[in-house]
């Protein structure tokens, strides 16, 4: 096999938006205590299907790096389509900015959600101008003449460069936003006018779900001015817009990733209705019941006084990593040990965990995966027609097991016609990141169904029926 075909994998296992620090969540209501570790979650009123796929992009890296160190009532509910893409890809969804229709990566480790502006200059990675097609958006983006509800927030701005020394910058707009059918007004929206971006002609931004500690506005009308710690403002995020103006009956945003098959994966640009994001509760797809725990969100830093500990990501504890030899395995007995944070993020493709658990999981393969360094990044691989271990992650005291075609994923196919995989679950770094954080992906998220409470700081997981 042609190992050195894998250096494809850097562009897309660690990807995602960077974020900064800002102003704390809102606090938990009063009068909606947190829920105990078996609740039972309401039905969520609004949902919308992913709807296309694209190639995956690399672009948490800076945020990441920054981090180290039952029975259902009948409400108003929102479910989207998730659109898929091939196996290593992001997930899309449509939302409506203005009346405009747009195809944003959802990620749940970033918090800003912007679209570029109609008539944006176009730079290439080294500062040149080139033409705007040149950036290959998805759309021509974002004509505040075409809106109705367009008010441009005045003496602000937007400023955010991304690991692959892609950036964005410009104004920002106050404007209406819909995501399967749950519409907010005066939504904080940044459009660019300035991009150095890299496209797939098929997203036209992100739609950021985090805490509003990680987003981008800046108190000056001069992107150049932007500073984190002079003139960072903080703001609302979509979903907590959705909150304070009451759009939803209760706090939840919940989202079920589903796995492209191989052939879609192969064949299709566009693979629709792959998972669902849904607002006001759980979504709306067969889960095994009495397998729900609702675990706290974990702030950082970790051991900071509690004043000074901010809400940045969907963290959590891991209580062990389970498969055959996992006795034998100190780190995934007691998964504390790897002394790490971890997190759900719907904007990485695999699971980063603790090396000693990497490779203990990589050894119970058979044959056994084997350890490939290249450009950096070191990988666990496997022939395609290996056995795959059983693998479950126990969080809550809850065990959630992962789908062996999760754990072993077709990648890059050779001169010779042999196809390489990589394993689904992966040492924690990479040749841009810290290694003192682990991250549970898409490979993790596909089997379960993740619900947020980010205003009471908690997090549901549920497992799905086998698909």
């Amino acid at each position: 096999m042609n190992v050195l075909s894998l250096s494809s994998l850097v562009l897309t296992l660690l990807c995602a938006v960077p974020g900064h620090l800002a102003s704390p969540a809102p606090q938990p209501d009063a009068h909606h205590p947190a829920l105990s570790s078996r609740s039972v979650l309401p039905a969520a009123s609004h949902s919308v299907a992913f709807s296309k796929k694209v190639p995956r992009r690399k672009a948490k890296v800076d945020a990441l790096s920054a981090f180290r160190g039952g029975v259902v009532s009948r409400h108003t509910y929102t479910t989207v389509p998730l659109a898929g893409s091939n196996l290593d890809t992001d997930y899309l969804v449509n939302v409506t900015i203005g009346g405009q229709n747009f195809s944003l990566i959802i990620d749940s480790g970033s918090s800003d959600t912007w679209v570029p502006q109609a008539g944006f200059s176009c730079f290439n990675l080294t500062g040149s101008p080139v033409p705007q097609t040149t950036c290959n958006f998805g759309s021509t983006g974002f004509n505040p003449n075409s809106s109705k509800t367009f008010e441009l927030y005045q003496n602000v701005s937007f400023n955010q460069t991304y690991g692959t020394s892609e950036y964005v910058a410009g104004p920002i707009a106050l404007e209406t936003v819909s995501i399967g059918g749950l519409e907010v007004s005066r939504q904080v929206v940044p459009i660019p006018d300035v991009a150095a971006w890299t496209g797939d002609g098929i997203l036209s931004g992100i739609l950021g779900l985090a805490f509003p500690n990680v987003t981008s506005l800046f108190n000056t009308s001069d992107p150049t001015m932007a500073s984190y710690t002079s003139n960072h403002i903080p703001y609302d995020p979509f979903f907590f817009t959705a909150v304070k103006q009451k759009k939803v009956e209760h706090p939840y945003f919940s989202i079920a990733l589903n796995r492209p098959t191989a052939e879609q994966a192969e064949t299709d640009l566009y693979t629709p209705n792959l998972g669902l994001l849904a607002f006001g509760g759980i979504a709306p797809v067969p889960v095994i019941h009495n397998t729900s725990v609702t675990v706290p969100v974990l702030a950082y830093p970790p051991t900071a006084a509690e004043s000074k500990r901010q809400f940045l990501f969907y963290t959590l504890s891991i209580d062990s990593y389970n498969f055959p030899g996992s006795e034998n395995v100190p780190e995934a007995r007691n998964a504390s040990l790897g002394n790490g944070t971890t997190i759900l993020d719907t904007g990485t493709a695999f699971n980063l965990v603790p090396a000693p658990v990497a490779a203990g999981y990589a050894a119970a393969f058979d044959p056994p995966a084997e350890l490939v360094t290249t450009v950096g990044l070191t990988l666990y691989v496997a022939q395609c027609n290996a056995t795959v271990p059983q693998f479950s992650v126990t969080i809550g005291g809850q065990a959630f097991s992962m789908d062996p075609r999760d754990q072993l994923v077709p990648f890059v196919t050779d001169a010779q016609g042999d196809v390489t995989c990589v394993l689904g679950t992966q040492a924690q770094g990479g040749p841009d990141i810290a290694s003192d954080f682990h991250l549970l992906g898409d490979a993790f998220l596909r089997n379960v169904v993740a619900t947020f409470n980010p205003i009471g700081r908690e997090i549901t997981l549920t497992q799905r029926v086998a698909y």
